[in-house]
């Protein structure tokens, strides 16, 4: 009986040891990401501020500069979505969940990527994928006259959200099993 309790505790550990590599790996994608996409504030507040001064100072109007901040902006949004998830720094009422134990928050954090984040991104995905591919298939370029030629890689943004989201639930979940398991320090992995 005593063997079989240490095969059994060996396994869990390789198991937990599993989901925590797992966990840190997608939590390292999101941060690298994540601050990638800070490099891109700077140039989107240059751009923002040289479409104002061209505009007002000078009457030029440069539609592909204009559209230029705005689908960066976009970009940093959609695709960074994954980085604040894993801040927990995302828009939530919270009347409960910061008075709750480790434990408590854990099942709660399980239960919610379980009924709302995952679904939710397999909807995003499934309705946005026509979309995007038939945006790849045409090359799809901006319907404003003098626009940017690649609306395609403003649409994919779509999916590579649904991507990060979905990855960062996954790791917040692993990090739940880990605290249900007993594993406080896991919880954060």
């Amino acid at each position: 009986m005593g063997q079989t309790a240490s095969v059994l505790a060996v396994a869990d550990e390789s198991v937990m040891w599993s989901l925590r590599t797992i966990a840190r790996g997608i939590d390292g994608l999101n941060e690298a990401v994540g601050r990638s996409l800070t490099w891109l504030m700077p140039i989107i507040v240059l751009v923002a501020a040289s479409v104002v001064v061209l505009r007002y100072a000078f009457g030029i109007g440069l539609p592909w500069l204009t559209e230029s901040f705005i689908w960066l902006h976009g970009m940093v949004f959609t695709v960074g979505a994954g980085y604040v998830l894993l801040h927990d720094k995302h828009v939530r009422v919270d009347l409960f969940y910061g008075r709750l134990s480790a434990r408590a928050r854990a099942v709660v954090n399980i239960v919610g990527v379980c009924l709302f984040l995952w679904p939710a991104m397999a909807v995003i995905t499934w309705t946005s994928l026509p979309v995007v591919t038939r945006s790849w298939n045409r090359l799809e370029a901006s319907p404003t006259m003098d626009g940017l030629p690649f609306m395609y890689l403003l649409k994919s943004c779509l999916l590579l959200f649904c991507v990060v989201m979905a990855l960062q639930g996954l790791s917040l979940v692993l990090g739940g099993v880990a605290t249900l398991a007993g594993r406080r320090g896991d919880s954060d992995a």
